[in-house]
């Protein structure tokens, strides 16, 4: 196909005026959300996917010595709760969307056992003229979240943006600079520098810190995230969920629903969705001896590649062996050896 022409839909009046009714009407019927619960397991798959390790979300024994009396559930919780205020759109189809922000306030905290109840609905759509992808609308939806008491727990705006696939790849400028540069490669030193700031973290707990031991100009310690990985991507999928993240019948069930999410199969690779980050694929059979190399797969970014059994799993937090000359690739590519 050329890559002059259209390949996905278009911001329409027609489409956009379609999306405009929905505006303050409740959100009814949708997918169910990842969690009903705060159950243990949910706060603590939740907590590993973000990479959190506070024992107020995970030890149940620290837990009962504070005020709380037991496990509490970190405040972004709220994102297994409803799907439409995770990022997951109405309307426009084919039209791109890309979760862009929150703004939340939450009124209690989220205990252990509670059970959750939530209201949603479109609540406005703004028009913008963005370098990345010319027009594009913002999305915004707002939400609260209920406990099994009724009580108000949390409300907040969650907004996407829909842009044109076509006209970001065609004339968008926005990352034009970035896509100049060279690949960026952790090198071990790097590594080593991430992991001693983690290994210097202060934890204060329940410590309090008060006005008068702060002054103006004190320096904040450095509090690191990182690096971002295929492993890490993974994590976070296993406590927050995903539409796309289906297998076996469940997946086919999806796919005769909306067939446009299967991505064609290509050699003997298998029909599969966008966001399950699988990435294309060439297969080979661990047997074949003239195949035990080193092998390169490229994949789409942030998308994980895969092969037949035989391929070495990468490590935790270099995603795959390191070069020879001790970089560590990046998440966009995956280097396997075939054992």
């Amino acid at each position: 196909m050329p890559e002059n022409q259209q390949r996905f839909s278009l911001i329409t009046e027609k489409s956009l005026n379609e999306l405009k009714k929905l505006i303050g009407v409740p959100i009814e019927d949708s997918l169910e959300p990842w969690c009903y619960e705060a159950t243990r397991d949910n706060i603590r798959h939740w907590a590993h996917g973000i990479g959190d390790d506070n024992p107020l979300w995970c030890d149940p024994a620290y837990a009962t010595t504070t005020p709380y009396g037991r496990i509490v559930a970190p405040p972004s919780f709220v994102f297994t709760l409803n799907r439409s205020f995770s990022g997951y759109v109405a309307g426009l189809p084919g039209v791109h969307a890309m979760f862009a922000g929150i703004d939340v306030t939450w009124h209690q905290p989220m205990l252990l056992g509670d059970q959750f109840t939530t209201k949603a609905w479109l609540k406005d759509l703004i028009e913008h003229q963005t370098r990345f992808a010319g027009r594009a609308v913002q999305q915004i939806y707002r939400a609260e979240f209920y406990n099994q008491h009724n009580d108000l727990v949390a409300e907040g705006d969650s907004w996407c943006f829909r842009t044109e696939r076509d006209t970001a790849r065609e004339r968008g400028t926005k990352y034009a600079e970035a896509k100049a540069k060279k690949p960026i490669f952790y090198s071990r030193d790097d590594l080593v520098k991430i992991f001693s700031l983690y290994e210097a973290e202060e934890i204060r707990g329940a410590t309090p810190r008060y006005l008068e031991e702060v002054k103006v100009g004190d320096k904040l310690p450095t509090m690191v995230k990182g690096p971002m990985t295929v492993t890490g991507f993974i994590a976070f999928a296993q406590g927050w969920g995903g539409l796309y993240i289906r297998a076996n019948k469940l997946a086919w069930h999806q796919l005769q629903k909306h067939p446009g999410l299967g991505i064609p199969p290509t050699s003997s690779a298998f029909l599969t969705c966008p966001n399950a980050c699988i990435g294309k694929m060439t297969w080979l059979r661990w047997w074949e001896p003239q195949q035990r190399t080193t092998m390169v797969q490229s994949a789409a970014p942030g998308c994980l590649t895969s092969s037949q059994t035989g391929w070495a799993t990468p490590g935790s937090y270099g995603t795959c062996p390191s070069r020879s000359d001790g970089t560590i690739p990046s998440a966009t590519h995956s280097i396997s050896t075939v054992r």
